[in-house]
């Protein structure tokens, strides 16, 4: 079924919606441009797929491209992506060649056809090469805030050449000479990731991974990736089996632009042999949404120990159905999980351990938290938000003069 606007009204009240379409019709004769690494896979991609509709019925032209690259560029990226989240990494001279060799053939490829151009992460950030009259925003995902220097000194030099920046999170900027926005990621509520589902379509999930239904879930869903620490959730798990017969889930899929994945999978699958009950699973891109989204509601808990992390729509997702969260206390996920009220954050392996106990041992605590989470995640993180904010900010670059800040 298409979805339309018109189905959201339920959820967030007509009024958003007659809002959205009053903005939308400042920006009729606006061509809007979204470049990222990947269609599939991640959070980016995600919001992407489900956004662009949604303006198009508004009335927006929208376009969504993404750029190339071969594993050596994939490999560099996924280089900087860690080293900007202060992790430590070898950048070497030829990982910047590489960067740019790929660049170049992607700035001879990619057609800019937007009057405003928004450039998700660093990947095609060079594309600012390209820059002719049209308003350029750098739409930064991930946490800067402790960068290696000699990566972000690199990317310094396209990133302050945008018209503007946005960040996730007040936390996650760096001094920079152009504008500074501030826009938190969103869920759609009615895609198949997220929209409610029947006992027998969540059953069906479990019975084709092989899951015990009788037997409580512990659910991390993450890419394999060492910055989501899928080996210390199995170390947690680990304390709470001692205690609690219950079993563990991992559940990620593969992206274009994370070449990581089968090295961290393999890492996961040694850590997890002789520990009964765990599921480490990659979910199939054909499938991905809807059994991510049955694991999650046939969970007890939910958990989310990254060590790094940008904001985590995971944790966005696990709220909005109802499910009690213990996540680490890193990136955007504070601004999603205030402590003890609308979930347990974390900050060790032991600290996890004991707060997964606690919301199995206690299944009233646990409801109160996800009852709160939910109502936390309606008020502030549904889609319909993202898309106001992002037309506000297309409409203040619109603007001649100085831009303003929302």
């Amino acid at each position: 079924m298409k979805l339309t606007l018109k189905n959201y009204s339920d959820i967030v009240g007509s009024s958003v919606i007659d809002e959205l379409k009053l903005i939308g019709e400042k920006l009729r004769d606006k061509k809007i441009q979204h470049i990222n690494s990947t269609r599939v896979g991640g959070g980016v991609a995600e919001m992407l797929n489900r956004i662009v509709p949604l303006f198009k019925e508004i009335g927006i032209d929208v376009y969504w491209d993404v750029i190339e690259g071969d594993k050596r560029f994939f490999n560099v990226t996924k280089k900087f992506h860690n080293a900007l989240h202060g992790s430590k990494e070898h950048i070497a001279d030829e990982d910047f060649e590489t960067y740019m060799q790929a660049s170049e053939g992607n700035i001879k490829k990619i057609n800019i056809r937007g009057d405003i151009v928004y450039i998700h992460d660093p990947q095609p950030a060079f594309l600012i090469e390209k820059r002719n009259r049209e308003k350029w925003i750098w739409r930064c995902h991930i946490d800067v805030s402790t960068p290696n220097e000699k990566v972000w000194g690199f990317l310094l030099q396209f990133i302050e050449r945008y018209d503007a920046s946005v960040f996730s999170s007040p936390k996650f900027t760096r001094p920079l000479n152009i504008p500074q926005f501030l826009v938190c990621p969103a869920i759609d509520p009615l895609s198949d990731k997220n929209r409610p589902l029947s006992q027998r379509e969540i059953n069906s999930v479990l019975d084709k991974y092989g899951i015990d239904k009788t037997k409580p879930i512990v659910c991390q869903v993450s890419r394999y990736d060492y910055l989501k620490d899928p080996v210390g959730v199995i170390e947690a798990f680990k304390l709470v089996k001692k205690y609690i017969d219950c079993q563990l889930v991992l559940a990620g899929n593969r992206a274009a632009d994370d070449p990581e994945t089968d090295k961290v999978y393999g890492e996961v699958m040694e850590r997890a042999k002789g520990v009964p009950d765990v599921h480490a699973l990659i979910i199939p891109p054909e499938h991905n949404d809807t059994d991510i989204n049955a694991l999650q509601r046939a969970s007890m808990v939910i958990i989310q120990k990254s060590i790094k992390e940008g904001f985590a729509l995971t944790v966005t997702e696990a709220l909005w159905k109802e499910k009690p969260v213990v996540a680490s206390s890193v990136g955007g996920i504070p601004l999603q999980i205030k402590h003890r009220y609308s979930g347990l954050l974390c900050h060790s392996i032991e600290g996890a351990a004991m707060q997964i106990r606690q919301l199995l041992h206690s299944p009233a605590y646990a409801k109160r938290l996800a009852n709160n989470g939910k109502a936390h995640i309606k008020r502030n993180f549904l889609l319909t938000r993202l898309m106001r904010e992002h037309m506000l900010m297309a409409l203040a670059l619109s603007n001649e003069g100085d831009v303003m800040y929302l």
